[in-house]
């Protein structure tokens, strides 16, 4: 959900520049459909932030996955300086997964914060939910897990990390400038 605060933004810097989602033709992406396999995959693990996962079992491996096939599109996509931001993004994402066993470490406060309180009360109980581990000494490399959020009081609220803002800052820039025709680009 944090990600679509992002979309919204590099949509409105793009349309207040003057341009238009035809101009992001310019970037010859390749590899889209494995952003779309990533983002099925983490859906099938944490719908919305709110559910149960649909998948219980294993989603430390399917998470490991759904990062596979973003660091493949990245890795396709080095030339555009955007993608690399969010590529770094990831790569920290990654890492702090990769440490903690496949789970994201979360701040039970930064849930409460973001009005994510059944997760955050899942995570107490049960120190795993979906893809998240709940934030502890024991866990690896708190810097990088979800401890930002967006409050409760604006819409799509969520608990997001340090990488999750590269990536939308990568995401902010593509668009914002992606949407701006070759004439009008500074």
């Amino acid at each position: 959900m944090f990600f679509l605060w992002a979309v919204v933004i590099g949509l409105l810097i793009g349309l207040l520049r003057g341009g238009s989602l035809n101009n992001l033709d310019d970037y010859p992406l390749r590899g889209l459909p494995l952003v779309l396999l990533a983002l099925v995959v983490q859906v099938l693990i944490f719908p919305l932030f709110t559910q149960d996962p649909l998948i219980a079992w294993g989603t430390n491996y399917l998470h490991f996955l759904s990062y596979g096939f973003l660091a493949v599109f990245v890795l396709i996509n080095l030339r555009i300086w955007q993608v690399s931001l969010m590529g770094i993004g990831g790569l920290a994402n990654l890492i702090a997964i990769s440490v903690n066993g496949g789970y994201m470490p979360a701040s039970v406060r930064s849930l409460q914060g973001a009005g994510q309180n059944a997760v955050a009360e899942s995570l107490l109980n049960y120190e795993t939910y979906g893809n998240v581990i709940r934030m502890s000494s024991s866990t690896y490399l708190n810097f990088f897990g979800d401890w930002l959020y967006i409050p409760d009081w604006l819409p799509l609220s969520t608990a997001f990390s340090l990488g999750d803002l590269l990536v939308a800052f990568g995401l902010v820039a593509f668009l914002g400038i992606g949407m701006v025709s070759d004439n009008n680009r500074s």
